[in-house]
């Protein structure tokens, strides 16, 4: 495994976290939580020291799931969970920044999790529902920051503008975008906060599983699977776009005699401004799969070739 230090932060993370929408279970096709702890364990037994949850994953399950994968285990790991997001059964996917949810949804967070502190705690979605002031937000951060129930704040799918109003009321060490081969709308402002001291964990590494190369026809999934909502990837015409640029991945694959995702993650790794790329596993194989594709990296040249490719297909 290779290791990056995460910003500012005390933390030297792996190129790898673990990865949990998927283990949450909802709308995410048939998730098996023994097979879910399996591939925890075995990124942990490959070197991966860095997982990621939120409370806004199927009403706290992810979080349980990775509790309950952690004991015994939890000083070998960091922990990445967030904030300013919950499911409402009437309201569904509620984005509430207010400092009473944060308090609340830090307390939830720590039992879930088992433990009495989390390494990062990262505002999931700028709150548009109730417009709360970052100030109030940042200000119950802060405080769980001084009470020792969080180590470091980060921010997930805000603006440059968003970054820069809410780094007034405190430090924010972490950004984590959406960010892999068919999805690099973020890369101009994840090279701003990376050389503003703001370390990149990248969300969809895998294109939802897109760039692993299991997937090669138009997949006919259930209409609220995540892959459909959340992605565009598993539609026409970026579908066929995608299978275009997995024919030089698979070329370049066969050279390291290498399957396809580990092609993907080194692409994201060996990124200077990408810290640490999220990688959602449902089994053991997949684990030790995308794991050993740091035992190898990706010439110079290969990246160039991937990324004209992009340019070209994308």
């Amino acid at each position: 495994m290779r290791y990056k230090q995460f910003g500012a932060t005390d933390m030297n993370v792996s190129a790898l976290t673990v990865g949990t929408w998927a283990i949450g279970g909802a709308n995410w096709g048939e998730v098996n939580k023994s097979d879910s702890i399996r591939a925890i364990h075995a990124m942990l037994d490959c070197g991966v020291n860095s997982i990621d949850t939120a409370p806004g994953y199927n009403f706290g399950e992810s979080e349980r799931v990775v509790g309950e994968a952690l004991e015994g285990r939890r000083d070998k790991i960091y922990i990445t969970t967030k904030t300013g997001v919950y499911n409402d059964e009437k309201e569904g996917f509620v984005k509430d920044a207010r400092k009473e949810t944060v308090f609340r949804l830090c307390e939830e967070s720590l039992r879930n999790l088992r433990t009495d502190y989390i390494d990062l705690m990262v505002i999931h979605w700028p709150d548009i529902q109730h417009n709360t002031p970052f100030e109030e937000t940042m200000e119950a951060l802060n405080t769980l920051k001084r009470q020792g129930k969080i180590r470091y704040i980060g921010v997930s799918n805000f603006e440059q503008e968003q970054i820069e109003e809410i780094r007034k009321y405190g430090q924010i060490d972490a950004f984590q975008p959406p960010y892999s081969m068919v999805n690099r709308s973020q890369e101009e402002l994840m090279k701003w906060t990376c050389s503003n001291g703001i370390a990149n964990m990248t969300y969809g590494s895998l294109g939802a599983g897109i760039l692993t190369g299991a997937i090669r026809e138009l997949p006919d999934f259930a209409p609220d699977d995540m892959r459909l909502v959340f992605y565009d990837f598993f539609k026409e015409p970026k579908f066929s776009k995608v299978m275009q640029l997995l024919k030089v991945l698979d070329e370049i694959a066969g050279k390291h005699n290498a399957p396809v995702a580990q092609v993907a993650v080194n692409w994201n790794a060996q990124k200077e401004y990408v810290h640490t790329s999220l990688c959602g596993v449902r089994n053991e194989a997949e684990a030790i799969e995308n794991c050993s594709g740091f035992e190898w990296e990706l010439s110079d040249e290969e990246m160039k070739q991937i990324d004209s490719a992009i340019d070209t297909y994308l």
